[in-house]
């Protein structure tokens, strides 16, 4: 330190602070403002920056938001969708079962009148082939029994004894 002060001399400190001071004012004057001016154009452009950044993540907060809110739509509607594509396929094979049974009930009394009607015919055609036959061995009995006269009074006296039995 002694060595420092021995070698101090007043004048070339006064050129040196000169100097500093003409330094300052020319820095000052003409490169302090620019200076100034570009620190605060960039503080001024990270605290737009910092508020384009907020307002841009509030937004995909609201959008997100909004997203969520659709899809929660769109899942409703799907549900609704659904349930009224499982009840249209109830109420379709309700009517489809319902149509098929009248349609078997349609065809069984079908069938039943056509038994009925086949089976009256065909009664009616044995009553009449029975009928026939019957008066065919009915005229041959009489024929072959009632050949003569006095048979043929037995026969009328042994019908009225059994109609008035009757």
């Amino acid at each position: 330190m002694e060595k420092l002060i021995e070698q101090f001399s007043f004048g070339l400190f006064f050129w040196q602070l000169l100097i500093f001071v003409i330094l300052i004012i020319v820095l000052k004057k003409f490169a302090w403002k620019p200076i100034l001016k570009a620190v605060n154009d960039r503080e001024e452009g990270i605290k737009q920056a910092l508020d384009s950044a907020e307002k841009a993540k509030l937004e995909m907060a609201n959008l997100q938001a909004d997203n969520e809110k659709l899809l929660q739509e769109a899942r409703n509607e799907r549900d609704a969708m659904m349930k009224e594509a499982r009840e249209i396929k109830t109420k379709m094979i309700a009517d489809a079962k319902e149509e098929a049974q009248a349609e078997a009930d349609k065809m069984i009394k079908q069938a039943q009148t056509a038994i009925e009607s086949e089976k009256k015919a065909a009664m009616a055609e044995l009553k009449s082939h029975v009928a026939e036959l019957s008066v065919e061995i009915a005229e041959k009995v009489v024929r072959k029994e009632l050949s003569t006269k006095n048979e043929q009074l037995e026969l009328v006296d042994d019908m009225l004894a059994d109609a008035k039995l009757n």
